[in-house]
This record gives structure tokens, C-alpha cells and sequence, in this order.
């Protein structure tokens, strides 16, 4: 719930003028623009910012002793290196990771309203061909097949 704080004094008043509320929300609860990631992304994510951070922290250090001639540049500068390389895994693992939740769960199988209205379509075609009465059947045409088979032998040619 909103707590509320007064506003005693500010207008020369003691505030208490009878059926007027007073006094401002300090937290207003707003709609997140977008949704919430799913935890195995979110947990990929926080694990990358950590090893970013690590990482160029390292960098950062390595920088500076190399800059002061320390003995200490080198085996950080090998480690800044295998931090690049990890780093670059955990970015690369979210990425992997959000795109396999998304082929997984992120479908959501809601027809559009024109498949929704093709689907009424065909629904009511069906519904008027079983109420129609049945064609009488017709016989084969033409060049049709007659549905006899093996064809009859015996041609009449000597």
C-alpha cells in the first residue's frame, strides 16, 4: 500500500479542512514497460555482469601497474586476457540461453483474428454440407476410371 506523508503548515493551515484528503503518495506502484525475464536468463545475465565487472576491474588494475613498471602487469594482463575470453562466454551464454527459452516457451498460440475467422468459415461450410442432402452418385465420365480392375482382356482383336 502507498504510504502518504502531510502536508502540515505548507499553506499557512493545519490542513484540517473537513472532507478534503491531503497529502501526496510517496511510492506509486507503475506498470513494468516490458515483462520479467525468465529466471535461467536472468541468472545467465547476473552471472555475465559479474564476470564483465571482473573483468574490467582486471583490465583496469593491469592498466595501472603496467603504467607504474610493476612486476604484477604481466601474469594480470594474462589474466585480463582469459577474462575477455570468459566474458565473452557469458554474453554469448545469455544470448543462447533467451533464445532458447523463446523457442520453447515463448510462443503463445493465440489465433489472429483472421485465422479466426477462416476457422468460422470452415466451420459453417461443414456444418451446411452435413445438412445438405447427399448427392446422388454420377457416373464416370469420359476418359474416367470406371473402378474396375484389371482392366478387362480380351479386346476383341484376334
Amino acid at each position: 500500500m502507498a504510504k502518504r506523508y502531510e502536508n502540515n503548515g505548507a499553506d499557512g493551515g493545519n490542513g484540517a479542512e473537513p472532507g478534503v484528503q491531503r497529502g501526496r503518495v510517496l511510492w506509486v506502484d507503475q506498470l513494468a514497460g516490458r515483462r520479467r525475464m525468465p529466471d535461467p536468463v536472468r541468472t545467465s545475465a547476473v552471472r555475465a555482469v559479474l564476470i564483465v565487472a571482473v573483468t574490467l576491474t582486471d583490465a583496469t588494475i593491469a592498466f595501472f601497474l603496467t603504467v607504474t613498471g610493476s612486476w604484477l602487469a604481466l601474469p594480470l594482463s594474462l589474466c585480463g586476457i582469459a577474462g575477455v575470453v570468459v566474458a565473452t562466454w557469458g554474453v554469448l551464454d545469455v544470448l543462447i540461453t533467451r533464445q532458447a527459452w523463446n523457442q520453447r516457451y515463448g510462443v503463445l498460440s493465440e489465433p489472429s483474428s483472421t485465422a479466426r475467422g477462416r476457422r468460422r468459415e470452415r466451420r459453417r461450410a461443414r456444418r451446411e454440407a452435413r445438412s445438405a442432402p447427399p448427392l446422388p452418385p454420377r457416373a464416370p465420365g469420359l476418359g474416367e476410371a470406371t473402378g474396375i480392375w484389371p482392366p478387362p482382356t480380351g479386346t476383341g482383336r484376334g
